[in-house]
């Protein structure tokens, strides 16, 4: 990947850095409006002793981080899917965050083009759509035609992320000191830590380009999955381009035959889990934007900015846990949790977090073909988390470790996935085929091949 950004993008980058501490204090102006005065409204009833509607109050704080787009409102979606990080008002609220951002028009995309790759730019393509074909929290794509036929997409970052990623991570700790005061069930310290490395890491376009080298290798053989191909001499730190993949929205799909939602929500389980189980890399982010779903059922994965190496060792965690609760083996649960960075857990500690583990492998114990969830309704996994929380409060609460997020993340998004889809598997067997035979040694190896061949960085 060549960094052209040096060629004629000095003066950009040098008013970006003048301009990012006016970046920063604009965005924590506007930021902070928002948060501290919801915080403020929240803090004072407490003192005063009056009741607080927290739906108000959710909804007054998700309507103006709405309104902000940027880093703030991926964030939300993620803490939507981990129990009682915030209060499930607003874990409601802040999941309807939207992440079709409004796209910055032709005066930008120029502007960000020639800074990336120099004034002659459009020569390098046969052509280049002017108009945004998508745009999300931190960028936007843009289509273009490679001088040899090939469809194409560029991603372009906006201006000035970086500030403005500093700015809401300063006010995400705001948000979690305030509610943590009030409710200690939940200690987010450990959680911000993760969510600031892994939005840091999000603004580097070359980093992204690693990862997504990294998936098409380990997809390589895979029918169902297909990953962009990125054109290396066109990519740079704000620049990505790639091939273009066709697709179609995945909730296209829910009212079609089971047959096809079933073939869906396979190819759905390969792209994310083959490569944590095999190579123990997961892509932390499934969101309805960073997949689409081809004529022939197969999936299209796309966005690969939220990417997590894990050590070999929490894999073997992981599958731990489960034949921990499949064999009612104690001692093997408290290894697991202990791996996974939990600490000083007691006896009844580890039941409650058995609570929410058991409802995540649920699906993973029958060896038959059967729906994600067998109670209907979102309300039971809801429910599951509103019996946690109480008893972790009981208890003292808890501090998660910082891999446990996007775990996390990737388990309850790809299951709302196979909610939507109605799909009917033996969850089991797809399981079973990735893990049986599990070699702790055979999967560092895998891994090391794989990320030094991509160049993507080890575990932590």
């Amino acid at each position: 990947m060549i960094d052209r950004s040096h060629e004629v993008g000095s003066m950009n980058a040098k008013k970006d850095a003048e301009n990012s501490l006016g970046g920063r204090v604009k965005r924590y102006a506007r930021v902070g409006t928002a948060v501290g005065g919801a915080a403020a409204r929240f803090t004072g009833r407490r003192f005063f002793g009056l009741p607080l509607d927290k739906d108000e109050h959710a909804a007054e704080l998700t309507a103006a981080l709405g309104a902000l787009k940027g880093p703030l409102m991926k964030v939300a979606q993620i803490l939507a899917t981990v129990p009682d990080v915030l209060p499930e008002e607003y874990t409601l609220q802040l999941a309807q965050l939207q992440a079709g951002a409004p796209s910055m028009g032709w005066a930008f995309a120029k502007r960000r083009m020639a800074a990336e790759l120099g004034p002659r730019w459009q020569e390098m393509f046969a052509s280049f759509e002017h108009a945004a074909a998508a745009a999300a929290s931190l960028g936007q794509v843009h289509r273009a035609t490679g001088h040899d036929g090939r469809a194409l997409a560029c991603k372009l970052q906006y201006p000035d992320m970086a500030s403005v990623v500093e700015a809401d991570l300063r006010q995400l700790k705001l948000i979690f000191s305030v509610y943590r005061r009030y409710n200690p069930a939940i200690d987010p310290r450990e959680i911000h830590a993760e969510l600031s490395v892994r939005l840091h890491e999000e603004l580097d376009y070359q980093r992204e380009a690693r990862n997504m080298d990294l998936f098409y290798e380990i997809h390589r053989d895979e029918a169902g999955v297909h990953v962009p191909k990125t054109l290396p001499d066109l990519c740079t730190g704000r620049l990505l381009a790639m091939s273009w993949l066709d697709g179609i929205p995945l909730l296209d799909f829910v009212d079609k035959p089971i047959k096809v939602r079933n073939a869906v929500a396979y190819n759905m389980f390969r792209a994310w889990y083959l490569p944590f189980y095999r190579y123990g890399v997961l892509h932390g982010d499934p969101h309805l934007g960073n997949y689409t779903v081809r004529a022939d059922d197969s999936i299209n994965l796309l966005d690969f900015g939220c990417i997590r190496v894990f050590k070999p060792a929490f894999i073997g965690a992981v599958i731990d846990l489960y034949n921990a609760l499949r064999d009612d083996d104690r001692e093997l649960a408290v290894h697991a949790y202990e791996t996974w960075g939990f600490r000083s857990l007691s006896r009844e500690m580890i039941e409650v977090l058995d609570l929410w583990a058991r409802f995540l492998y649920a699906p993973l114990m029958e060896d038959r073909a059967r729906p994600i969830q067998m109670e209907k309704g979102f309300m039971y996994g809801a429910n599951v988390a509103a019996k946690v929380h109480m008893e972790l409060r009981r208890l003292g609460g808890v501090k998660p470790p910082r891999e446990f997020l996007l775990m996390d993340r990737a388990a309850i998004g790809l299951g709302s996935v196979f909610v939507h889809l109605k799909a009917e598997i033996n969850w089991y067997r797809l399981f079973h085929d990735l893990i049986d035979g599990f070699d702790e040694t055979a999967l560092g190896q895998r891994q090391k091949k794989a990320l030094k061949t991509a160049g993507v960085p080890a575990a932590e």
